[in-house]
This record gives C-alpha cells, structure tokens and sequence, in this order.
C-alpha cells in the first residue's frame, strides 16, 4: 500500500513542465524508479477534449522516446513554414497540372480508327534461316 501511496504522491509532486504546442496542449514527463532503475514518464495534457490527432509529429516523436530533446519553439516554427511552403507547392504543381490538361484537351484531334489488323511479320521472319531438312516459309521469297 505504501508504494502505491508513493507513486501517487509522485505523481503530482515530481512532473515537470516540458513544453506546449501550438494548440495548447502542454507535456510533462517524471523520473520514476521502477524495480531499482530510473525510468522517465512522458505525457500530454490536451487543452480540449482528448483528440491524439492534434498532437504535432514532433511532439509525438518525444512522447514514444523516438527523440530525447523536446522540440524547441524555434524548431517548431520552422517546421511550421516548411510545412506551408509544402501545401503552397503542390497547390501549385496541381493548378499548373490542371491547365496543362486543359491545353491538351483542347488541341488534341480525335481520329476514328477501323478494323485494326496484326502486324505484317514478314520482314522480321525473313531474318531466320530456311529450316536444315529444306523446308521453305512462303511467306519469305
């Protein structure tokens, strides 16, 4: 019972404040001792109704231990640029696709075709030798 106490106690005394992204969620973490070893916590406190979608990729990657800094607001605002100057390209890419394809499909000719045949091979059976028992094609003259 007493180490369930501690724990608890722990819990509200030992966390620290880490960071908040740009929706104003707000990241803690806390050293633990677990069997002997030292073990970090990390956690999100969401401003609004719990929604893990609106947890920055950055800030995840810190929450699973992929990353051992917490992003830093400089960073943060850095990746927030890149991130728009990557929406304002493909919007671009898209409107200069789509005028291209309106170029094309107003200068492209429509042609009916009819009964399609198969190729004449003639000329690419003529590279082979008459068979050795004398047999001759006749379509190769």
């Amino acid at each position: 019972m007493s180490r369930l106490w501690a724990r608890v106690a722990g819990f509200f005394s030992s966390k620290s404040f880490i960071g908040v992204d740009k929706t104003g969620n707000k990241y803690f973490s806390r050293v633990e001792e677990i069997d002997g070893l030292a073990k970090e916590k990390r956690w999100v406190v969401f401003r609004r109704e719990e929604d893990p979608t609106s947890i920055p990729v950055e800030w995840i990657c810190w929450l699973n231990g992929q990353r051992k800094r917490a992003p830093t607001p400089e960073e943060m605002a850095e990746l927030e640029a890149r991130r728009e100057r990557v929406k304002l390209n493909v919007a671009l890419l898209k409107k200069e696709e789509e005028e291209k394809k309106a170029r094309e499909g107003t200068g492209r000719k429509i042609m009916s075709i009819g009964k399609v045949e198969g190729p004449d091979l003639t000329s690419f059976v003529r590279h082979f030798p008459a068979d050795s028992k004398g047999i001759h094609f006749p379509c190769i003259n």
